[in-house]
């Protein structure tokens, strides 16, 4: 595994557009809109690419049966260079590779349920990812019932942006301040005087754009999370923009929340939870 230069991201390219899953986190790397690594095979003609998105999302494309690249690829995946100290969450494809991992983390894997000592070190934890289908007809259905109380909605500025605490927030996914109100957009709400919920686009490309949200643990359950997001969606529908929503099938509230701001289950697939 080499690091790549930014200015060579270009060789990613070609083989990046092949990619039939949610991909956007990985072209916000490789398109440069936010600072992220990728590794190659090697930074001539390379063939097999691994992108990371700061946040932690993760994937591994290209050509499969690289023995070389294969095996520095598993001491990554272990840490066995301790070079993080969070998990990486990683997706694959082509499907060929799914088969190529199981063989290579044939000693060191292990289902999430499985997982009873919650073991974060040494093994990759096999999870499920969900890629959803926003259904517009469902969704103008279910927003009749969509409403909270004692509560005003902005647009999200650079006070929320650095303010907002939780661990899908702006601040992951977007360089800095500036470079968010300049190219991403969000909305925020706030119960009486505190800010309780903001759902903002987590990636903005092309005509997609990818929903995060984050609650304010004590406004949970309150219907803030549906609210704001419905704002967002609504703020899509209004500029021509697809809502995309992608969530592990283990996030439950994630899962829900998607049902019922209607999207619809398009694609599940291999989510490897890396060590840290």
């Amino acid at each position: 595994m080499i690091e790549l230069k930014k200015k060579d991201y270009s060789k990613v390219i070609d083989t990046l557009k092949k990619v039939q899953i949610n991909n956007l986190f990985a072209r916000a790397v490789v398109e440069n809109h936010i600072s992220g690594k990728v590794y190659v095979d090697n930074t001539v003609s390379p063939t097999t690419f691994y992108v990371v998105h700061p946040y932690g999302m993760s994937l591994l494309l290209g050509k499969h049966d690289n023995e070389n690249f294969n095996k520095a690829f598993k001491d990554h995946a272990l840490n066995k260079n301790n070079t993080r100290n969070t998990h990486e969450w990683m997706q694959a494809f082509p499907n060929s590779w799914h088969e190529e991992l199981e063989t290579l983390f044939s000693d060191c894997s292990i289902k999430s349920s499985e997982n009873k000592n919650k073991l974060t070190t040494n093994i990759v934890e096999l999870n499920t990812r969900v890629n959803f289908q926003f259904n517009q007809k469902k969704y103008s259905a279910l927003k009749k019932e969509i409403r909270v109380s004692k509560s005003h909605t902005i647009r999200t500025t650079e006070k929320e942006f650095k303010s907002m605490e939780g661990a899908v927030i702006p601040l992951y996914f977007w360089d800095n301040a500036n470079d968010f109100l300049t190219n991403g957009i969000g909305f925020s709400t706030y119960s009486d005087e505190e800010l309780a919920c903001t759902a903002f686009a987590s990636c903005l490309m092309d005509n997609f754009l990818e929903l995060g949200m984050e609650t304010i643990p004590k406004f949970r359950g309150k219907g803030f999370a549906r609210y704001t997001c419905s704002i967002l969606i609504d703020y899509c529908l209004e500029n021509g923009y697809e809502p995309v929503w992608a969530c592990s099938l283990e996030n439950t509230g994630s899962y829900q929340l998607a049902k019922k701001l209607g999207f619809d289950v398009a694609l599940q697939i291999p989510y490897y939870r890396l060590s840290k």
